[in-house]
């Protein structure tokens, strides 16, 4: 029979092993993954892509809660992962592209016809994306994120340049989204008729990996 002590040192032996098995699992589970929260882990190198969440608009508007400025109902965005470590944790990736369609853009500025084209400046951008679901987007050091805005007036085109030291956003795992709002950008150049501040507010879901062969959402972890 065995002693006391002894059915105490195979219990803590028990335990420990059993520490040791979970640990494992615990410890590779990455912030970024496909399939489910605490699915597949997104590989460093993937693609991740994203357009305006359905019957959304990106706007550039001339107040943080007015509605005159700029709409548009098509953009998309473009990134590719380059680090994605155990959660919790921050998530990194290259954002390589930004685009918005300029022919699903519209003005209600007074004076302007309407929009020639938008082009996001200065790219790749850093973006990083934090268990918790905070998105951070930077520009490289000594860079801004800028945005050159093109405009069809009476007189011509005239051309809007707005900048931006970053830009803060949020992931959700409800619709795979990240959302910004009222993200504000200064006018660094153009003519009267351009706004002198622009808020930035737009929805991107779902948020998909290419590399998957149905382009699966992304879930953050």
């Amino acid at each position: 029979m065995r002693t006391p002590r002894s059915l105490l040192a195979v219990t803590v032996v028990a335990a420990a092993l059993a520490v040791a098995a979970a640990s494992p699992a615990s410890a590779d589970g990455t912030v970024l993954t496909t399939g489910g929260a605490g699915g597949t882990a997104v590989a460093v190198g993937d693609i991740l892509d994203a357009s305006l969440a359905s019957g959304t608009a990106a706007t550039l508007y001339s107040s943080a809660t007015g509605t005159s400025g700029v709409s548009c109902a098509s953009s998309t965005f473009t990134a590719a992962v380059t680090d994605n470590p155990a959660a919790p944790g921050t998530a990194t990736e290259s954002l390589t592209g930004h685009t918005f369609d300029s022919s699903s853009c519209t003005s209600n500025v007074t004076g302007v016809l309407g929009v020639t084209g938008i082009t996001v400046d200065n790219l790749p951008y850093t973006t990083t994306v934090a268990s918790d679901g905070a998105v951070d987007v930077a520009p490289a050091a000594g860079s801004t994120i800028r945005t050159t805005v093109k405009l069809r007036t009476l007189l011509g085109t005239i051309t809007c340049v707005y900048q931006a030291p970053g830009l803060t956003g949020t992931a959700s795992n409800t619709d795979n989204s990240i959302t910004f709002t009222g993200q504000r950008f200064s006018k660094t150049s153009g003519s009267s008729l351009c706004f002198a501040n622009g808020y930035f507010t737009a929805k991107y879901a779902p948020v998909t990996d290419s590399a998957g062969t149905d382009g699966p959402a992304v879930f953050v972890n």
